[in-house]
């Protein structure tokens, strides 16, 4: 933007490419070396090599987050997921088993993150984490002071783990590896559960479980507690109840007061977040619990927490089977 030349970088080959905006890298590279000592040589010479990606900034525009739920439902939620979540729980339940008793997260739902982040490891991204976190900082004015943070973590990341910023790879947004944890979460949540001496979220499994599982337990998840259930209206009174965010903040006792009638039994008094979600039809109504504003920590859409959880369902239906049919 603003006359900055696409940068193209094949593998092995030379980029050609104008420079980010050197008053903000300047800026950026003189606070990294008074904040934490950082070599102000090392640091230039790496965003040197570091390029502007417009193809960043335009995947940045279009989230499948922005599709209505009965399209983007199709996205996730699909028998190639939820099969191949099942192999991987098969593959991996000493280490999903050993998280769930270690954090309380269910194997299910630590699966069917990572089956929605990258397809079990599928898809971790092509972007080198620099590239799109630098032209995020400092060519995305609406999230600037966001991934500036996020630069800032990754390069403290790359220092403590000895690795080149320039050889890790993510998506468009810097998110990294299996759980595609941004930065910031790698330095809080990332952990070596497997205990060989090393944080590797792009290759170990067990790491990628557990830092997933601790994640999950930091931000309150409640053991053996609901995620969500259906409801339906009974009058159109519930509109003002989907203002905010996702956080319950309504009781069970107080929803026929809003013309919504739960699907199942829920303990009194317990708070919920009503969720209305478009479908092919109209709406769909929810009531989403704790857990379920737990999983919008990881990403804040109810699409996502409602796809993760429906990939659980679907995943745990089909893990269950498979084990009754063994016996």
């Amino acid at each position: 933007m603003q006359g900055i030349v696409l940068a193209l970088l094949l593998p092995g080959g030379v980029a050609h490419a104008e420079s980010l905006d050197q008053l903000a890298v300047k800026a950026f590279v003189d606070y990294m070396v008074k904040a934490y000592q950082f070599d102000p040589a090392e640091l230039e010479h790496l965003f040197s090599n570091t390029m502007y990606s417009s193809r960043v900034i335009t995947a940045m525009e279009r989230p499948a987050e922005a599709l209505p739920w009965y399209k983007y439902r199709t996205i996730f939620v699909d028998p190639d997921r939820i099969e191949k979540g099942r192999q991987f729980w098969e593959e991996h339940e000493e280490a999903l088993q050993r998280a769930e008793k270690e954090f309380g997260v269910p194997p299910g739902i630590i699966v069917a993150i990572l089956g929605v982040e990258t397809r079990y490891g599928a898809n971790t991204g092509k972007d080198r984490v620099m590239d799109a976190l630098a032209t995020l900082a400092f060519h995305y004015p609406k999230r600037a002071g966001f991934f500036r943070d996020e630069l800032e973590q990754f390069l403290l990341l790359s220092r403590e783990q000895g690795v080149d910023p320039l050889s890790l790879q993510g998506s468009y947004a810097g998110a990294m590896g299996l759980p595609q944890f941004m930065p910031s979460s790698f330095r809080n949540y990332a952990i070596d559960f497997d205990h060989d001496g090393k944080i590797d979220i792009w290759g170990d499994a067990d790491d990628a479980i557990g830092s997933v599982a601790n994640y999950f337990m930091r931000h309150g998840w409640e053991t053996s507690q609901q995620i969500a259930i259906p409801a339906r209206e009974t009058e159109n009174g519930y509109q003002g109840l989907l203002a905010g965010d996702l956080r319950p903040d309504i009781t069970t006792d107080e929803l026929s007061w809003y013309g919504i009638v739960e699907s199942g039994p829920i303990p009194p008094g317990t708070k919920v977040k009503v969720i209305s979600l478009e479908s092919e039809t109209g709406r769909e109504l929810w009531l989403g619990f704790n857990n379920f504003y737990v999983i919008t920590r990881y990403n804040k859409s109810p699409l996502y927490a409602m796809a993760v959880f429906q990939l659980y369902e679907e995943i745990l239906k089909n893990f269950k089977s498979t084990m009754a049919g063994s016996q």
